[in-house]
């Protein structure tokens, strides 16, 4: 096979695409929490980037893909016993130099460092207002390396010849699982880590419905512009190449969160007599997390359903917070989990070939129940493990009087909207 060049800028424009969504990730949880803690929470997002980016290229893709061992934890090839080629990518560096696929296998690496990045910047709206960026950055660290290398390596680690798995991570391998582009890896890994999370640092002060109002609407909306924008590169870029399902993917990819949105504001309309523009913003994102991992295997008309039903449900998600008593800050619960959980069972009764609707049975659907149920108590477990040791230590929640007042000056020494002559 040789070098493909238009495959090739197909794979790095997705991962350029996919590394965007960071930032615009920060742009949106940064309007929705106070003025005095946004530069605290845009950062929790861009330290992510820094964190993850390091660790990625350290042992976190040689966790996730590698082949060469024995699969010494949980499913996971030759973790503890790596083959040294994997570490610093010495063996992806040769092949960049000198392509033996359809593109350089370091462009591979990059697309998927993005999705580790990303991933873990999730969880970070959970816990907004009141973290410490110290012990936000350890815990990121040990989640990564712990939780989401070997989710990763079970989910998108695998062998494909002649249209069937030949080798993989058990998720995908053994159980069967459909997961184009990570509802369970990124999306229910995340979620199920945020509520962890959100248990661990306990509520806000003053923690009830209307608490506070998103600072500046503008910005979360600007945030889910560039959110959607990378999404393009995150569904259809999953691909790995700019052919027909690539192109399913991408038509998904805008039609789905287009129907959750009107669906999300039909529902405030109902329940609140306004439809908001943070409803509008939080129902795209509710349909682009539900067909992420179905973005390939639905027909756009399917996909259509998919995003109105994740958008109606999402909107009533949020609200277990209130009446369960955690406190999910930016409802990564709400959005993520029950997003992620949504669009991986639809796959079960309305995917191309496999759904129970079209005649194939429910063998499918309980296998997707299996996955999502799989990573939710992994990461649920793992992160209130985490979270707990690094509570215990070092602290992870700021001081109560920082957190009234705001935490931007205290943990970071700036302020996100400087005012006065002096300025």
């Amino acid at each position: 096979m040789h070098l493909d060049q238009g495959n090739t800028a197909f794979v790095l424009i997705s991962a350029a695409l996919v590394l965007l969504m960071t930032p615009g990730l920060a742009f949106f949880y940064g309007g929705m929490v106070k003025a005095k803690s946004v530069v605290s929470m845009m950062m929790l997002s861009f330290g992510s980037l820094g964190l993850i980016g390091v660790l990625w290229v350290l042992y976190g893709y040689a966790i996730a893909f590698s082949n060469g061992g024995t699969k010494t934890f949980i499913g996971v090839d030759g973790w503890w016993g790596i083959d040294t080629s994997f570490l610093g990518l010495e063996a992806q560096v040769k092949d960049a130099l000198n392509p033996t696929g359809a593109y350089p296998s370091l462009g591979f690496v990059a697309f998927q460092a993005t999705f580790a990045i990303i991933t873990v910047a999730l969880i970070s709206g959970a816990i907004a207002d009141r973290a410490k960026f110290g012990a936000w950055m350890v815990f990121a660290g040990l989640w990564a390396t712990f939780i989401y290398f070997p989710v990763a390596n079970w989910v998108f680690n695998f062998t494909v010849a002649d249209g069937k798995i030949t080798d993989g991570g058990w998720i995908v391998k053994d159980l069967g699982v459909i997961d184009f582009a990570g509802g369970t890896a990124v999306h229910i890994n995340a979620g199920a880590a945020g509520l962890a999370l959100a248990i661990i640092l306990g509520k806000r002060f003053g923690f009830a419905k209307g608490m506070s109002q998103p600072h500046n609407v503008p910005l979360t909306l600007l945030g889910t512009a560039l959110l959607w924008f990378g999404w393009f590169g995150f569904n259809a870029g999953s691909e790995l190449a700019a052919d027909g399902s690539a192109a399913i993917a991408f038509m998904n990819t805008l039609s789905a969160p287009a129907a959750a949105m009107l669906g999300w504001i039909i529902v405030e309309k109902i329940k609140h007599g306004k439809a908001t523009s943070i409803g509008a913003a939080s129902g795209a994102v509710a349909g682009l997390v539900a067909i992420t991992p179905a973005c390939q295997i639905l027909d756009p008309a399917w996909g259509l359903l998919l995003g109105l039903i994740a958008g109606v449900l999402c909107a009533l998600a949020i609200d277990l917070k209130f009446s369960a008593g955690f406190d999910d800050s930016l409802d990564v619960v709400g959005i993520h989990l029950v997003g992620g959980i949504t669009g991986t069972l639809f796959i079960g009764i309305f995917g191309r070939g496999v759904g129970a609707a079209f005649g194939y049975g429910w063998h499918q659907f309980l296998m997707q129940a299996a996955g999502a149920g799989a990573v939710l108590l992994y990461s649920f477990v793992g992160a209130f493990i985490l979270g707990w040791l690094v509570e215990k230590t070092i602290g992870f929640r700021v001081k109560a009087e920082d957190e009234i007042a705001g935490i931007d000056t205290v943990v970071h020494g700036e302020e996100a909207y400087a005012f006065g002559a002096d300025r």
